[in-house]
């Protein structure tokens, strides 16, 4: 028996009778994070880190959630599974399975680089690992953390230097919180929209260091807050709401900035090259450390990026999922539009 099968409801495993990430109403689901694509309302009974779980029950209601604390084995039916950091948002999880001494992991979503919020990735010793691969191309490298700080802020100060407002797009979990992280509040007031605002105000309560920020709403008077950095959805930035904001400088946080035509598609000023996802390096990083020699890849370019992994000597899969991901493109965006996707070879 495998330890997990692949089903038209998500990742499946026999010997627990359970789901990690269905997309399907299912008995028991258990999430690697709170991102609406993984953490899915529907489902009779969940299971998720203690650190995921205070978003997945404000974006899911009243749902039988129990909790699990990183490295902590737990035996569900034949199997045994845990939890560990995957550096992707907040309390995100991979989850290792292991059945009659084989492991599986399932990394969910990851990013090897620590962004002082999410518990750092760490690698998982496992016989197959399940890799999301939405960045598996040469071409998505990541600004560096240090780097991204002084170009936000330094945009930031120019725009508010000429009493502009600075209005920037970020996913509401996970990449919004890790914009505040980077700002420099002596600059100017810092805004939110009320999505980006309710979650900041979950993870704020863990204790996660976020700045002080304001909800804009109809009543707010913008005129005292000159110059202020304005953070919201990035499907908010060129809609009605955003109009108040007058001649304000617009920005999208994205690792799809990392491709110029794109970022002339989001009709932005800015766009700043940042992702909650393993760049292409993390990618490769991530899966050498995990030693094993099974790979399956999901999400993102997995046609080419099997080829790669293939020509690196490992016995490598596909695995389809229902999967939006949280750095959607716009319809007329997608990536095989504008570069290569048979170009693995590319690579260092």
């Amino acid at each position: 028996m495998a330890v997990l099968t692949f089903t038209d409801r998500g990742i499946f495993c026999p010997a627990g009778d359970f789901h990690i990430d269905p997309w399907r109403p299912v008995p028991r689901a258990l999430l690697t994070h709170g991102h609406s694509d993984h953490a899915r309302p529907g489902m009779g009974a969940y299971l998720a880190t203690d650190l995921a779980a205070p978003v997945i029950r404000h974006r899911l209601g009243d749902i039988r959630l129990d909790t699990i604390r990183y490295g902590e084995p737990r035996a569900i039916g034949g199997a045994t599974v845990s939890f560990h950091p995957a550096g992707h948002v907040p309390g995100s999880a991979q989850i290792r399975v292991e059945v009659a001494g084989e492991t599986w992991v399932v990394s969910g979503d990851y990013k090897v680089v620590d962004d002082g919020l999410s518990t750092p990735w760490e690698p998982v010793p496992c016989h197959a690992f399940i890799s999301e691969c939405t960045f598996g191309l040469p071409v998505f490298r990541w600004t560096p953390q240090e780097e991204l700080r002084t170009q936000i802020n330094d945009w930031w100060a120019a725009n508010a230097a000429q009493g502009r407002v600075s209005l920037l797009g970020a996913y509401s979990l996970g990449k919004a919180q890790r914009v505040l992280h980077l700002l420099d509040p002596s600059i100017a007031p810092i805004l939110t929209h009320g999505a980006v605002e309710s979650v900041t105000q979950v993870l704020r309560d863990q204790g996660l260091p976020l700045p002080a920020t304001t909800r804009v709403t109809p009543a707010l008077d913008l005129k005292a807050h000159p110059g202020a950095m304005v953070i919201a959805t990035p499907s908010a930035l060129h809609s009605t709401w955003a109009r108040r904001f007058g001649d304000a400088s617009t920005a999208v946080a994205s690792g799809w900035m990392a491709l110029r035509g794109i970022r002339r598609r989001r009709g932005t000023d800015r766009g700043f090259v940042m992702s909650d996802h393993a760049d292409w390096p993390g990618l490769n990083e991530a899966i050498r450390a995990t030693g094993a020699p099974k790979v399956f890849v999901t999400h993102g370019y997995t046609a080419a990026f099997r080829r790669w992994l293939e020509s690196q000597g490992y016995d490598a899969g596909i695995v389809a999922t229902d999967y939006a991901g949280d750095e959607v493109l716009a319809e007329g965006e997608a990536p095989a539009d504008i570069i290569d996707e048979d170009a693995p070879e590319a690579a260092e």
